[in-house]
């Protein structure tokens, strides 16, 4: 199903951790950003635009991790765009004959048999410095960071006023930092600063996960993320309503204590 956030944007929820795949619409077509998650929700998808008058005409992924690459041949062969330095990683792995089961080892056990990975990565890195996504449709601002994965972009669909936030800005995950980069700390409160760059006209703010948010929720998730963020920089204990007894996901109190750990390795002296 379809839900309407603001003037020519709709999102589909997947029954997979409230994965959202949003969708602009233009005059000629559908920019979809992040479609997914199994076969038949993009099938469904796909026949929700056509009746709409709205097929896809273009895609964007926001970071390269699977759930964010995906796509469906109802979709049809458009162009599917993504940060050079989005692009590159997946790139890399579709390079490796083993590809398919590198990925199978991450995929969610409930949702493995259902995800096609035929399609998964296909995209085309846009010009280092990008700022908006090539399409007909109205203009999509590209803010290009390293948080959460290298190459990741939030999207201001300008005239909308919505944010499209990738892996960041949820209110059911807290943030999940790239522990591979040299500084994974700095890069996600930097993302947070140029997201919070954004705040004065939006009126909606999707996150890869969870529920969208109106009109004053996109400074609020910012200061969330930010103080948890700060907690792990500081090893103190953050006070975050995504952890603890009452988390709408108790495996991510798992997730928490690996970040302290893996942070608090790299902070010990060699």
């Amino acid at each position: 199903m379809l839900k309407q956030v603001a003037e020519g944007v709709l999102v589909h929820e997947s029954a997979f951790l409230q994965s959202n795949a949003v969708i602009v619409q233009g005059h000629a077509g559908a920019l979809l950003i992040d479609p997914g998650i199994t076969g038949s929700e993009m099938a469904a998808l796909a026949d929700d635009l056509r009746e709409l008058g709205r097929p896809v005409v273009a895609g964007f992924s926001t970071h390269p991790h699977w759930d964010h690459v995906l796509w469906h041949p109802d979709f049809g062969d458009v162009p599917r765009y993504a940060t050079a330095r989005c692009a590159g990683p997946i790139q890399d792995l579709l390079s490796q004959p083993d590809w398919k089961a590198r990925v199978a080892g991450v995929l969610p056990p409930e949702f493995a048999g259902e995800i096609p990975m035929e399609l998964l990565g296909l995209i085309t890195g846009l010009p280092a410095g990008a700022a908006q996504i090539p399409w007909t449709g109205p203009r999509v601002r590209i803010i290009e960071h390293q948080a959460h994965a290298a190459g990741h972009a939030a999207l201001l669909i300008e005239e909308s006023g919505v944010v499209v936030a990738g892996d960041m800005l949820s209110d059911i995950l807290m943030p999940f930092l790239d522990l591979g980069a040299a500084d994974p700390v700095g890069d996600y409160l930097a993302a947070l600063l140029l997201l919070e760059g954004t705040a004065g006209d939006v009126v909606a703010v999707v996150p890869g996960h969870g529920s969208v948010g109106g009109a004053g929720q996109l400074r609020a998730r910012i200061k969330q993320d930010r103080a948890y963020v700060e907690a792990l920089r500081d090893a103190a204990e953050p006070d975050d309503p995504r952890l603890g007894p009452s988390a709408p996901l108790e495996w991510l109190a798992g997730v928490h204590q690996r970040q302290v750990q893996q942070l608090a390795q790299r902070g010990q002296p060699k």
